[in-house]
């Protein structure tokens, strides 16, 4: 495939990805000031297993298309998960005085997304 194709490939599954993402926050609320980022630490947490999953079906595995991996991993699941959401979460945290949860949203989302992305490779090597 060639380069367009490829950004087309990117830009419809990250399309995609951030209509999902959208929706769930929409499904469990922006949280209110001072509250855990629920729908933020969810997303990234199934995200991070998703893609543990897809890339252990993807090495010498069934899903092997370069195509199929920029579809998924970089554009769905890429625009799914959050990083800029999870900072800008955590900043808020901070500059509320809230230094023990944004130290809990922090660690907690770092272990849980290395956990899931550890358990979706696991799950998809059988």
């Amino acid at each position: 495939m060639n380069a367009l194709g490829n950004l087309l490939l990117v830009g419809a599954g990250g399309f995609l990805g951030s209509i999902a993402r959208y929706g769930v926050t929409l499904a469990l609320g922006a949280p209110a000031d001072g509250a855990f980022p629920t729908a933020t630490f969810i997303v990234n947490a199934v995200g991070s297993a998703a893609i543990g999953f897809l890339l252990g079906m993807s090495l010498d595995g069934p899903m092997a298309s370069p195509a199929a991996r920029l579809f998924l991993i970089t554009g769905v699941l890429g625009g799914f998960t959050t990083f800029s959401a999870f900072g800008v979460e955590t900043f808020m945290l901070l500059r509320r005085g809230d230094t023990g949860l944004a130290a809990l949203y922090v660690v907690g989302t770092v272990l849980s997304s290395l956990a899931a992305v550890w358990l979706g490779f696991r799950g998809a090597q059988g």
